[in-house]
């Protein structure tokens, strides 16, 4: 307690109402501070629009599959962009995050977090969050989430995914043995596993598939008999029983007679047992004179396993594992990698997971294993997933250690001392990620219209350049099945030119045109068969808009500035229209801020603001706002909705001076002082 020695009587009190206003509107669940060191990489999305840039220097190209994609660069910036051309599309997204051990593993605002930080966890949640959220939204009803994580963050990493999935769409916490020997220097007591934590969109919507069954557990069946039914395993006719059911007694073909075992029954009734003689399903044995067993076939079991929580280094793989597979790859990274994910464990993953067109995500993928896995998962069954990698360049990370990875395992390489392991094809196209000032609505539709073909090209699958002139570009995919077709400026002369071009196509097209007002007659292009139309940029605008309003902030001392200038207005110039409109405004902000806090969504679909009404009621009914609270915004809002309508005889200066003593006392209540 020393730190509040020297607090006042008047600070203490305050201080304990505001920890009692949190307790209240949070009664269960995560706190931290979200506000005492935002993101700057968030903040920076509220002045610049995240685009990608090819990097053809880099790509591969093996056969004419779709490509998979490498993203260098920001996975915030990455996310953001693939809310726009991956939104909904995503069946498993896999996670090895930052475990913030506090050992220069998380980096937060350009400096490492470590352990004397006291808002450590907030930072981490804080960058969480905001990652997760916009993965969500990638993710198909039927997709799922698998994160790595530790016992650092697994507490609170569980919480957050609660309040982000939904405690009803969990499906797993799997326990994986990382280390196949626990480690003698340890000071207590040692760890040899990690967690997956794994998540659902929609609980009804995802089952995960079985695992292979191992020929260990297949060994066991044989055909001793020659059964032309296949190989078969002997299994018991009794079970416990503590009445007298099913007892009678079985003669073998040699005369031995049996009963079962005391306190036992035989499974089957005495015809039945009749039944499965006559069909040979009963043995007695080599020489049919033991106890008799029924003949469960191989071809009748059930033809994989139930994954389940536990998850050996004998099936999943282990670190020093995964290290190996680097260095023989890389040589010594000089422990660039402390624990890199064996590529058996996120197969594990996507065997029990993905389709074989299943399209995988990895926005933290450090060295590139789950491209690798894919690329392995393909091979065996001959699948056609396709995986999108995003991850920063730190150390060269990307450049030097993801794609170069990446093309060793489509191309082939020479593991030290071994053989070449065979390539397994496959393409990939690099993009780095690159950001576009804002500036006027209308410079700004233009320069994004100019820079936003490569997300189009991802968007789409696309990336074959066919023809190009200065007004419009057109693209076909690797099998010429379709194509991409953009048009940058709308002039009458280069878009007769650039009609003309579609129509000579036959195959599918997708053909993006510019709009400023984002609206489009599909009569347009009524002359080209087979085409679909979009206006370009106002839905990635859109996007971006959506995302800026729900990570980043409502400014407390904006909201501050606006009450202070309201205080002016009422108490020193008595002016009860312009201090009631202010009011108005800082009063909305106020309860927009107040969602946020609290995870009310905010936004509409169309990523407009709730109305303010709606937010006050989606507040009281989460019983964030008392009764009082709830029908004093009410009032006062209607006081602001005449007085931004002139309407100034609908109330007295006593009254906003109400107003004005309300939202004091909502900011001190919800620490926004």
């Amino acid at each position: 307690m020393s730190k509040y020695k020297d607090l006042s009587k008047e600070e203490l009190l305050k201080l304990i109402e505001k920890q009692e206003a949190e307790l209240k509107s949070k009664k269960y669940g995560l706190v931290w501070d979200a506000e005492r060191e935002p993101e700057q990489v968030v903040l920076d999305c509220e002045s610049n629009l995240p685009v990608l840039k090819r990097v053809k220097g880099k790509e591969i190209k093996t056969n004419d599959e779709q490509d998979n994609i490498l993203i260098e660069g920001d996975n915030y910036h990455a996310l953001t962009v693939l809310n726009y051309t991956h939104k909904e599309k995503i069946d498993v997204i896999y996670i090895d995050p930052p475990y913030n051990t506090g050992n220069k593993d998380f980096v937060y605002n350009d400096r490492y977090v470590d352990k004397e930080d006291g808002y450590r966890h907030s930072k981490w949640l804080n960058f969480m969050e905001k990652r997760l959220n916009l993965a969500k939204n990638l993710l198909k009803e039927t997709g799922v989430i698998f994160i790595s994580i530790d016992d650092n963050e697994v507490a609170q990493l569980k919480m957050l995914c609660d309040k982000i999935f939904g405690e009803d769409n969990f499906i797993a916490q799997i326990v994986w043995q990382k280390k196949y020997a626990a480690s003698n220097d340890s000071k207590t007591i040692a760890s040899v596993h990690e967690y997956i934590l794994c998540y659902t969109v929609s609980i009804n919507g995802w089952k995960p598939k079985l695992f292979k069954r191992s020929d260990d557990l297949n060994a066991k069946y044989k055909n001793p008999d020659n059964d032309i039914r296949g190989d078969w395993y002997a299994t018991n006719l009794s079970v416990k029983t503590f009445s007298v059911k099913n007892y009678y007694e079985i003669i073998s073909p040699n005369g031995n007679k049996f009963l079962p075992p005391p306190t036992r029954c035989w499974v089957f009734s005495k015809e039945k047992y009749k039944e499965l003689l006559e069909d040979n399903r009963i043995t007695f044995g080599k020489n049919g004179n033991t106890r008799p067993y029924l003949k469960t076939f191989l071809s009748e079991v059930q033809q994989g396993v139930v994954p389940d929580t536990l998850w050996l280094h004998k099936d999943a793989g282990h670190n020093i594992e995964a290290k190996s597979l680097l260095r023989s790859m890389f040589g010594d990274l000089n422990n660039l990698f402390d624990t890199p994910k064996p590529v058996r464990l996120i197969k594990r993953i996507l065997e029990i997971s993905t389709k074989k067109n299943s399209i995988v995500l990895d926005f933290m993928a450090g060295s590139g294993t789950t491209g690798q896995a894919v690329l392995e998962l393909n091979s065996s069954d001959k699948g056609s997933r396709k995986f999108i990698l995003c991850t920063n360049n730190e150390n060269k990370i990307a450049e030097d250690i993801c794609q170069p990875r990446i093309l060793k395992v489509i191309g082939g390489y020479s593991p030290q001392k071994s053989e070449r392991v065979i390539g397994l094809g496959g393409n990939l196209q690099y993009f780095k990620t690159d950001l576009v000032k804002k500036t006027t609505a209308v410079q700004t539709k233009l320069d994004i219209t100019s820079k936003c073909t490569e997300m189009l090209c991802v968007k789409e699958n696309i990336f074959n350049l066919e023809k190009e002139v200065e007004d419009w570009k057109i693209f076909s995919s690797n099998k010429k099945e379709k194509f991409l077709c953009v048009y940058y400026n709308f002039i009458e002369k280069s878009f007769d030119d650039f009609l003309t071009e579609l129509k000579k196509i036959k195959a599918e097209k997708a053909v993006y045109i510019f709009s400023l007002s984002d609206e489009l007659d599909e009569e347009i292009i009524a002359v080209v068969e087979n085409a679909s139309l979009e206006a370009i940029p106002q839905k990635i605008l859109k996007v971006y808009e959506e995302w800026v309003k729900k990570n980043v902030p409502m400014r407390s001392d904006l909201i501050l500035l606006e009450f202070q200038r309201a205080k002016e207005r009422i108490f020193d110039q008595k002016d009860k229209e312009e201090g009631a409109r202010l009011l108005r405004i800082v009063l909305e902000k106020t309860i927009v801020k107040i969602s946020q806090q609290n995870g009310v969504e905010f936004l509409k679909e169309n990523a407009k603001g709730e109305k303010t009404s709606i937010l006050n009621d989606k507040l009281k009914g989460k019983n964030i706002f008392s009764k009082v609270q709830w029908e004093e915004n009410k009032t006062f809002l209607a006081i602001g909705n005449y007085a931004a309508h002139g309407e100034y005889d609908q109330y007295e200066l006593e009254q906003v001076k109400n107003f004005y003593k309300h939202v004091q006392a909502l900011l001190s209540k919800f620490n926004l002082e």
